[in-house]
C-alpha cells in the first residue's frame, strides 16, 4: 500500500468519524432542548446548542454542557429539586448517549464493534490517561477502516 493509498484510507475513518459524532452531537443537542423545555430552564435552546457542540470536547464536554443550565436555575430562583431534576436529565443523556448513541454510531458509520467502542476509551484512558480519552474514537475509526478495507 502506497503512502497516498494510507493517507486516503486514513482520511476515510476520520471523515466517517467526524459525521458520526455531528449526529450524535445533534441527537445530543436534541434530549438537551426536550428535557431542558420540560424542565422549562430559562434559555434552553442557547443551553441545547451548547450542549451539542460541547459533545465534540470528549471527557469535560458534557460536563461543561451542564454549567449553563444550572446557572440558569440558580439565577433564576428554579430551587434544589429543579436542580435535581437536572442532574436527573444529564444521568440519562449521559447513560443513552455512552451506552447507545455513540457506539451505535461508530458501528454504523465506521463499522467499529459496539464493546470496541465500550472498552477502547477505558483502556486508552488508562494507559495514556488524557489523550487515550481523546484519541480513541478517531483513532477506532482508523483502524477499522484499514482493517475492513483488506
Amino acid at each position: 500500500m502506497q503512502s497516498r493509498e494510507w493517507i486516503g484510507t486514513a482520511s476515510h475513518g476520520l471523515k466517517q468519524w467526524f459525521i458520526a459524532q455531528c449526529y450524535d452531537s445533534l441527537l445530543v443537542g436534541a434530549m438537551w432542548a426536550v428535557g431542558l423545555l420540560i424542565l422549562r430552564v430559562p434559555l434552553a435552546p442557547l443551553w441545547a446548542v451548547l450542549g451539542a457542540a460541547f459533545q465534540f470536547v470528549p471527557s469535560f464536554g458534557p460536563i461543561l454542557s451542564l454549567v449553563g443550565p444550572v446557572l440558569a436555575i440558580a439565577l433564576s430562583g428554579g430551587g434544589w429539586m429543579k436542580l435535581l431534576w437536572l442532574l436527573v436529565v444529564y444521568a440519562v443523556i449521559a447513560v443513552v448517549d455512552g451506552l447507545l448513541l455513540q457506539p451505535y454510531l461508530m458501528r454504523r458509520a465506521a463499522r467499529v464493534p459496539f464493546w470496541a467502542s465500550l472498552l477502547t476509551p477505558i483502556v486508552l484512558g488508562i494507559v495514556i490517561p488524557f489523550w487515550g480519552v481523546l484519541l480513541a474514537a478517531p483513532l477506532l475509526a482508523v483502524v477499522y477502516t484499514f482493517r475492513n478495507r483488506q
